[in-house]
């Protein structure tokens, strides 16, 4: 493919494989560091409730093959409940300075302990240490009862921190281990759009899309993608 992905028209006949060419984009994005977070990428939601929830989260990992984005949450989250009453789920990415954007509509399941695990020994200890000290999405009477909070927590780990604060005391910080609660969620699509800006709003729009069927508790089987250009 070489760098075809990185022009900015949709070739004719569309590509094959989409997720190739989402995974050139994102890391021509991430090269150009074209934004403060150019992995960023706004994930819906549908709850129990029946209601849509979004809100943006950054992407970890985008595998090609066989296709797939993860991203990192605390298992107790709203997202993750949602997930938990309905796995269909979507998710965009738009790069403006490029002109770019990709859409994504599938299914959710949990990384393998594994690749959560592998992730969390990465992340800086400030990061470790707020995955065990927020009960993310649920209510907190002030700030000052999430500082202390957290402080309750590091110290449990072990953690010296500066007093009333969550700044390290000193530099000694023991192992940190995953919370059980914290870990990856895999977006596995069945659709996919490429949309590249186009003068006077002729914009290109290719659509792929495959099936999915469940495999195991954090795969799918796949079949090919089949692509169809879409007018703007």
């Amino acid at each position: 493919m070489g760098n075809e992905e990185t022009r900015d028209r949709l070739p004719d006949p569309l590509p094959a494989d989409p997720v190739h060419w989402a995974d050139g984009w994102l890391k021509e994005a991430i090269a150009a560091g074209v934004q403060r977070n150019p992995n960023a990428m706004t994930v819906v939601s549908i709850g129990a409730d029946e209601r849509p929830s979004a809100r943006v989260v950054l992407c970890k990992y985008l595998v090609p093959d066989p296709g797939y984005v993860v991203f990192f949450t605390n298992y107790r989250s709203q997202k993750s409940r949602d997930f938990d009453a309905n796995p269909a789920a979507a998710a965009v990415f738009h790069w403006d300075a490029f002109g770019r954007q990709i859409r994504i509509e599938g299914e959710i399941v949990r990384s393998p302990d594994k690749e959560s695990d592998e992730y969390f020994a990465s992340r800086d200890w400030g990061s470790k240490l707020g995955a065990w000290g927020s009960d993310q999405s649920e209510p907190v009477a002030s700030r000052e009862t999430l500082v202390r909070q957290i402080r309750e927590r590091g110290k449990k780990l072990g953690l010296s921190l500066e007093a009333g604060t969550t700044r390290l005391a000193d530099d000694l910080v023991p192992p940190i281990p995953r919370p059980p609660h914290w870990g990856g969620l895999r977006l596995w699509p069945n659709v996919i759009e490429l949309w590249v800006e186009g003068p006077d709003r002729i914009h290109d729009r290719g659509r792929w899309t495959r099936n999915i069927v469940r495999a195991s508790e954090h795969t799918f089987t796949v079949t090919p993608w089949r692509g169809s250009r879409l007018q703007p």
